[in-house]
């Protein structure tokens, strides 16, 4: 009981409330959008909205949050990256208190892919539908670009006949890579919480590590 209590006293808090909430917003979020396909339309919506919303704030705390939370904690090179990699594999990789080099490099993709799904999933909304944020930005571009109402008319359904516009197009790519990445992230955290010998996922709840 004793080393216990000392233990629990030794932790230390690492990720603050709006990077572990935030974290596990994305993780619902993605699963839902992802898993409904689109129906019903509006929770797909709403999930991609809520992605949206996180990675932006998210890059927002990258940049003025504590100390763990800050892009210039654990944004390395590339060199650092592989190095982590191969101690990794070895068993002898370095630990960090926040994010690995290889953490922080999955960070930074997913964020990006996260942005460019969520995005092009609005896009799409409004290309097709005329709806969400981006449709007064998209019929304006569109209109720009083919000409008179009819013109944009005409093109509009020549497009849907031929397939999936290209934002619907973006948008499926970018979410398979999402998903790539979360799997590939899923296996680097079990991999690492082993080689470790701590729970990181548990700390991604608690926000709490060992020193």
């Amino acid at each position: 009981m004793a080393n216990q209590t000392m233990q629990e006293t030794a932790l230390i808090r690492v990720w603050d409330p709006v990077v572990r909430i935030g974290h596990w917003v994305l993780v619902a979020a993605f699963a839902t959008a992802y898993l409904t396909e689109g129906e019903p339309e509006w929770l797909h919506t709403w999930a991609g909205y809520a992605i949206a919303a996180t990675v932006l704030l998210r890059v927002f705390w990258g940049l003025i949050g504590p100390e763990r939370a800050r892009f210039s904690d654990f944004v390395t090179g590339p060199g650092k990256v592989v190095a982590y990699l191969k101690g990794l594999v070895s068993g002898k990789a370095e630990r960090h208190l926040g994010h690995s080099p290889a953490g922080g490099a999955m960070t930074v993709a997913l964020l990006a892919m996260l942005g460019v799904t969520a995005f092009s999933g609005m896009a799409t909304l409004a290309a097709e539908e005329g709806k969400g944020p981006l449709a007064r930005v998209i019929a304006q571009g569109e209109s720009a670009e083919h000409g008179a109402p009819d013109d944009h008319e005409a093109h509009g359904e020549e497009e849907h006949e031929g397939g999936e516009t290209v934002w619907e197009e973006v948008h499926e790519s970018a979410a398979t890579l999402s998903l790539v990445l979360i799997l590939l992230h899923l296996g680097g955290v079990a991999w690492a919480s082993m080689v470790h010998r701590e729970n990181l996922a548990h700390a991604m709840i608690s926000g709490d590590k060992r020193p």
